[in-house]
């Protein structure tokens, strides 16, 4: 009788001291708590229940409280991490995260591009992303895309991110076709008066003296309106006759596939070898780039056997920002000359009654 007392109290003390459900499988039992394995536990606890949850990935939360300190070190806890980042819910049969409409990820830890950019871009983060510019200058304003020059640092530089469309394609998700565009004929010019009414962008050299330019060749990109870029055949360094150099540029640029630049005069502005600085000014007259346009890159790299164009390349003391605005356009560039609607499913300019041409910048009666 004895005996049988004494092991109902140690079948009773072994089973108090257990664990629930002994851990599941994927923890230790210590005191009668489970410590659960790395991701295991219940809900998002590891140290607690019987470790049958699986505890999807934590990634910085999208919202949540301002935990903030005094010092300059504490600036980044502003986000802590959260399971899911908050934009999910977590599959404790899986452990995967099954993200709120506009999230992915493991840990549901970036944004979607809308509608996979429609095939027609690809889906970047928000620190290779372009930014929107506002230039303000004789009474024009110009909305414009231009390539990131600074770094971004926000806790959302890899979290955001947003369409890169391909050439001729636009909009958030890159779903419509972009038209033709050009200036608005029943506009006021600011000054007609005055000849100047095509942008004229300024190409200055500069280097350590005038044998790294010579005889040396280079090459231009320009990017349309429409976001094609083309890039000119090599341009040989002319410093003995900046004329026939002048000559040389204004080819490449005619020359250019689908005639995307169909009228511009390039003259040499400033050829002061003393100093070793050589300045070109390239003036647009074509009707197909009327108004403002991107700003030329000068490719100035080596490309050797095997690359297109074969540079050999120029040594420049200011490699970036040797392109400037000159002169600034009289004239306006819309889409469709703001003289038409653009059917986005085609990308050709429905024209308003009276007016004809790709951009509409024709005027077929009187009005």
């Amino acid at each position: 009788m004895k005996f049988s007392a004494a092991l109902f109290l140690g079948l009773v003390s072994t089973v108090s001291a257990g664990c629930d459900n002994s851990c599941s499988g994927h923890g230790e039992c210590d005191c009668g708590f489970c410590i659960c394995y790395d991701n295991w536990g219940l809900g998002m606890a590891h140290d607690t229940g019987d470790c049958s949850d699986r505890i999807c990935p934590f990634e910085l939360s999208w919202v949540d409280s301002p935990n903030v300190g005094t010092s300059e070190s504490d600036y980044d806890t502003r986000h802590r991490y959260a399971e899911c980042a908050g934009k999910g819910l977590c599959n404790r049969e899986s452990g995967e995260c099954e993200c709120f409409d506009g999230y992915e990820g493991k840990g549901c830890q970036r944004t979607s591009c809308p509608n996979d950019c429609s095939g027609h871009g690809t889906c970047e983060y928000i620190n290779e992303l372009t930014f929107g510019a506002t230039e303000f200058s004789n009474q024009h304003m110009e909305f414009t895309q231009l390539s990131q020059s600074f770094t971004y640092n926000g806790f959302d530089h890899n979290k955001v991110r947003g369409c890169v469309c391909d050439p001729q394609y636009g909009d958030v998700d890159c779903s419509k076709r972009m038209c033709p565009h050009g200036n608005d004929m029943m506009d006021r010019r600011m000054n007609q008066l005055d000849d100047t009414q095509y942008q004229t962008q300024r190409i200055t050299f500069t280097t350590d003296g005038a044998s790294a330019l010579a005889e040396r060749t280079f090459a231009l990109t320009f990017k349309s309106r429409l976001n094609e870029t083309f890039t000119t055949i090599p341009i040989e360094v002319n410093t003995a006759t900046p004329a026939t150099m002048s000559s040389h540029i204004e080819s490449a640029l005619l020359n250019l596939p689908n005639g995307v630049i169909d009228g511009v005069h390039v003259h040499s502005d400033y050829f002061d070898l003393a100093n070793d600085m050589v300045s070109i000014n390239i003036t647009f007259t074509g009707d197909s780039n009327q108004g403002q346009q991107n700003l030329l890159v000068v490719e100035d790299y080596a490309c050797a056997a095997g690359c297109t164009p074969l540079l050999d390349g120029i040594d420049l003391l200011h490699s970036t920002g040797n392109v400037t605005e000159h002169i600034f356009a009289d004239y306006n560039s819309f889409e469709c000359g703001r003289r038409g609607k653009c059917d986005y499913e085609s990308g050709v300019c429905e024209c308003f009654e009276g007016f004809t041409g790709p951009s509409c910048g024709l005027c077929t009666s009187l009005i």
